[in-house]
């Protein structure tokens, strides 16, 4: 009788099988040349971080955090992401480092959840960070770092959702001037929740032109691109100077994403809103493979830095390397390497470990394998592109 949980996982967690990690391994190995092309550094930062600090600045809802108290009695949470540990970094170790900072890193993030539903408590995300840059073509870098990752994998249908979550703050609250307000409306849009968004802004007894603009909003993310520069063009009109500096935000953004021919990959969606709280100005979401569901995401955050007391802006990704996979095979692409065998007796290891060694000196993969060993030699073929046979004359000598 077997021990209960012996062969089970606690909620979110996944065993990843050895395909799976060849794969995701390949895939960091493009990311990581690309990202040092672009002059990024990679760094690394632990696994556990004071619920205090890390924790509280993050922006992940508590109820997804694992927390528990170190040796010491203090209050830890496991990395739920990692832009507020570089943050923490570029305000610490790194803080007499010339500005602008290019960071990179590949790490397995946490987040707990309640019910599993598809949803992982860990996985794998690259991603990349410009610290100190507040100028918009900080933010194209960025945009355009993440679509030519995404290009490097081969995916098909790439395409790039932005918004810009200063817009949508100052346009709300020009209309309701309470934040509690705006940050209701905004979760909304988050969940795409257009009946409840409509629901909300009818309880609020709003004049009737002020709720006319908080419906028609919604309704904007059907439009296309020039439609919807022409509407945000229309709601600056009367409304506060804050609306209107982020309005000349994004046109200079897409003045400039067209200056590096990256308007045909781009949708502009006003509506666009992340989860997390302190993202402060453009925002956007990669797709590709044909999946409904966004393989990378980022956007600006100028205000983070000044929890840690290093006031500077900031803009970066992340790319969920276990969407990223799934977007490949949706693409049909091979995302692992084909390794080559070589089968060999005794009388003939010497030639079959000089002949592994060489293939592997020209960086190919290539298993070496007594045929002794082999139990189903069918089934061991199937797993090589080629096999290599160095076997006595009564066993002919193949490829």
């Amino acid at each position: 009788m077997t021990q209960p949980y012996m062969f089970e996982k606690p909620l979110g967690l996944r065993d990843l099988l050895p395909s799976a990690q060849r794969a995701i391994a390949r895939l960091e190995n493009i990311f990581q040349q690309e990202l040092q092309r672009w002059g990024y550094d990679f760094l690394q930062t632990p696994a556990l971080e004071y619920a205090e600090t890390v924790g509280r600045a993050s922006a992940i809802e508590d109820s997804q955090l694992f927390k528990f108290l170190d040796a010491e009695g203090h209050p830890v949470v496991l990395r739920p992401d990692m832009t507020t540990p570089i943050a923490r970094i570029a305000a610490s170790s790194l803080r007499k480092e010339p500005l602008p900072l290019r960071l990179a890193y590949t790490t397995a993030l946490y987040r707990s959840q309640k019910k599993e539903g598809g949803h992982p408590s860990e996985f794998e995300q690259t991603g990349a960070e410009l610290i100190g840059d507040a100028t918009a073509y900080a933010d194209v870098e960025i945009i355009s770092l993440m679509i030519a990752l995404l290009q490097k994998t081969g995916i098909d249908s790439i395409r790039l959702a932005i918004g810009h979550v200063g817009f949508v703050n100052a346009f709300f609250y020009d209309i309701v001037k309470d934040k509690k307000t705006v940050g209701q409306l905004r979760n909304l849009l988050y969940n795409k929740n257009d009946v409840g968004f409509r629901e909300y802004v009818a309880s609020l007894e709003l004049p009737d032109e002020s709720a006319r603009k908080l419906n028609a909003f919604i309704d904007s993310r059907r439009l296309n691109n020039d439609e919807t520069l022409d509407y945000l063009e229309s709601l600056t009109s009367g409304s506060a100077i804050p609306v209107h500096s982020y309005y000349q935000n994004i046109l200079e953004l897409v003045d400039l994403l067209k200056t590096d021919h990256l308007e045909g990959k781009i949708d502009l969606d006003i509506t666009l809103v992340p989860h997390l709280n302190y993202y402060t100005g453009f925002v956007f979401q990669g797709f590709g493979g044909g999946l409904g569901f966004p393989v990378a995401s980022g956007g600006r955050y100028d205000d983070l830095l000044a929890q840690f007391d290093r006031p500077c802006p900031a803009t970066g990704f992340g790319i969920r390397m276990d969407r990223l996979l799934s977007a490949a095979r949706q693409s049909g692409i091979q995302t692992e390497p084909r390794k080559k065998a070589v089968i060999f007796d005794r009388a003939n290891a010497g030639r079959a470990l000089l002949f592994a060694n060489q293939e592997r000196n020209k960086g190919n993969a290539v298993v070496l394998q007594h045929a002794d060993g082999i139990d189903d030699a069918a089934a061991f073929a199937e797993q090589f592109e080629t096999i290599k046979r160095f076997l006595s004359s009564d066993r002919m000598e193949t490829e």
